[in-house]
């Protein structure tokens, strides 16, 4: 047998963040499910206890299909710096703080790279898609690029502003929505779980 997701099927997305949601909702289109979010079905957020950026999107996957009893769909990304050894790295959105203010964890990153030369930066994306079986699939997206300083453009949202990807000119959040998502580390993520949608087995 193999999993599919029927069109207008429901397809829980599991994240209570808003920029996460406009990202997927235009990048999920083309599988024709009712994309709804966790924040909007009011679940909790489970805590990230994983090491690394699968571990942590199976725990937010499966959390959102067992509460509520549809297909999940958890991305766990995180943007990582040459000079920082991989910092913010998985603690990415924990460098924000609650509230979230990437301004300040931009700031961060630009006074922990200091002086050095050495500007690589990559972007990072897990999904992992879970059904209240149990069942999982994870897939694993990567962007390579270098920072810039000061932030550029007013789109997309975390460090999208200071992060130019390799062979672009324009930082992701000069871009628009549909040339990030042509590319982005979310988009090479999905186009391998898109295309073993048809094939995931059933164990």
């Amino acid at each position: 047998m193999a999993r599919r997701l029927t069109a207008g099927a429901t397809l829980v997305l599991a994240t209570h963040n808003k920029g996460k949601l406009a990202d997927f909702e235009t990048l999920l289109a083309p599988l024709g499910a009712v994309v709804v979010s966790a924040g909007d079905l009011g679940l909790p957020e489970p805590d990230e206890t994983a090491p690394d950026f699968v571990g942590n999107a199976r725990i937010k996957a499966l959390a959102a299909a067992l509460a509520s009893g549809h297909p999940a769909l958890a991305d766990d990304s995180g943007f990582s710096v040459a000079a920082l050894d991989g910092a913010p790295g998985v603690h990415s959105a924990r460098w924000a703080g609650k509230p979230a203010d990437f301004a300040a964890a931009m700031t961060r990153v630009h006074a922990g790279i200091g002086a050095s030369e050495d500007r690589r930066a990559w972007f990072t994306s897990a999904l992992c898609l879970a059904w209240p079986d149990g069942h999982t699939a994870t897939f694993l997206g990567r962007v390579e690029g270098h920072t810039v300083w000061p932030p550029r453009g007013a789109g997309g949202f975390g460090y999208d502003p200071i992060f130019v990807p390799l062979g672009e000119t324009h930082s992701y959040a000069e871009m628009t929505s549909a040339q990030k998502n042509a590319a982005s580390h979310r988009a090479r993520a999905l186009a391998q779980l898109t295309a073993a949608l048809s094939v995931i087995p059933v164990v």
